[in-house]
């Protein structure tokens, strides 16, 4: 679990308070807008909030664009609702399941970019006063690229076990991957079904789902997670992010590879702790999120700097220290992660990645399950990978990339 970068986030209010309600609430002052080529076409979502001349009220923000050259899911503002869905294909043969895929794929691009155009004909996304605003993206798991010889990147496999893992395969992988975001509950929970039922009739079986949320913050202001850390303080620049996060030249260019895990937090005894305590084992001040290196928020961590004594201001087992990109040649990792609360024992984060190749997680885990501080306050309890797909112009589906 990684408290380094920034996701742009979407303010609203938490998604948990947004049940029943499509009260979906404007933009406040420009985010960043994520990265890539992707973020010129969804200019809309960083916009300052305009203001009625005639009421002072907000206008109402504009739909975030499903087309385009990047899935919004990675490339838009994060949204603070999410739901995350996993199916797979039965095998029959080869060429058989290439063509459920290609229906598969095609009934989601129908399905989802009419739910972000706010043009799906199901009265319960209609109506409202505000628009919807809704994210996505669509991804296809290593098992199913390999059976199918689909053009993947080359780097596309499952992770490796990782010391300390306690997975529950019911909860984890899949053939295709789905995460809907958006700015409300109720949103999320129609999409959901939208979307399944469309996957279903083209021949895809559910294998398992997860929500999660965001709390509410102010624009600008990294959100904390359930440990009370700030969680997201210095995401790649669209500079770095062309190195590290999108494909390279190619097909594989307007594609990433995500890293999913779910990841239980032991939030009692870990908030219970003194907070020098706490400041020690992520190597960031708990209040503000500044590294122990370091006098604002988001400096880059020092993780060679030293006490007299010849000790590491950021100590050793640190988790900054650890997950720091300093480590890994400089290669670094876009992320997305939300909170989840499934029951009062069951609390935690559903970390996402978006990386170029998924060794780098696997090198930045081996060092956290065997060395971290934080370790003994978490556990991970389900994994995904999965090649997210370029995005789909006007007039195209996901996925057409796949068979080239």
């Amino acid at each position: 679990m990684h408290t380094e970068p920034k996701s742009p986030q979407e303010p609203a209010r938490p998604a948990a308070s947004g049940l029943g309600r499509r009260a979906l609430l404007a933009t406040g002052a420009a985010l960043a807008a994520g990265v890539g080529a992707a973020a010129d076409s969804r200019t809309d979502s960083g916009r300052a909030q305009r203001r009625s001349g005639a009421s002072g009220a907000p206008s109402p923000a504009a739909a975030i664009p499903f087309h385009g050259l990047r899935q919004a899911g990675v490339t838009a503002p994060q949204l603070p609702a999410t739901h995350i869905l996993s199916f797979d294909l039965a095998p029959t043969s080869v060429a058989a399941d290439r063509e459920t895929l290609r229906n598969i794929l095609a009934a989601l691009t129908r399905t989802l970019s009419a739910a972000a155009a706010g043009t799906f004909p199901d009265p319960r996304l209609q109506g409202g006063a505000d628009t919807t605003r809704l994210t996505s993206l669509v991804g296809i798991g290593p098992a199913l690229a390999s059976r199918l010889a689909l053009n993947v990147p080359p780097e596309l496999a499952e992770l490796p076990p990782h010391p300390g893992d306690r997975l529950d395969p019911a909860r984890g992988n899949g053939d295709i991957l789905l995460q809907l975001s958006a700015a409300d509950r109720w949103t999320l929970a129609v999409v959901a079904e939208l979307a399944t039922t469309a996957a279903q009739s083209a021949g895809a079986v559910p294998r398992w789902t997860q929500t999660g949320f965001l709390p509410h913050t102010s624009p600008g202001v990294t959100p904390r997670n359930l440990f009370g850390l700030k969680d997201g303080t210095a995401n790649p620049d669209d500079t770095t992010a062309e190195r590290w996060v999108w494909g390279p030249p190619g097909p594989h260019r307007h594609g990433t590879i995500l890293v999913y895990r779910r990841i239980r937090m032991d939030i009692p005894a870990f908030t219970t702790l003194p907070e020098e305590r706490r400041n020690t084992i992520i190597g960031r001040r708990v209040t503000d999120g500044v590294p122990l290196t370091g006098t604002t928020e988001h400096e880059d961590p020092d993780i060679y700097a030293k006490n007299p004594d010849g000790s590491y201001l950021i100590p050793a087992t640190a988790h900054v220290r650890l997950s720091s990109p300093r480590l890994d040649t400089g290669a670094r990792m876009l992320r997305r992660s939300h909170s989840y609360d499934d029951a009062p024992n069951d609390r935690g984060l559903l970390f996402c990645a978006f990386m170029r190749d998924p060794a780098l997680f696997t090198r930045v885990q081996n060092r956290l399950a065997t060395r971290d501080a934080l370790t003994p306050f978490i556990e991970h309890q389900a994994s995904a990978v999965a090649y997210v797909l370029p995005g789909a112009e006007p007039g195209r589906i996901l996925g057409e990339q796949l068979w080239t």
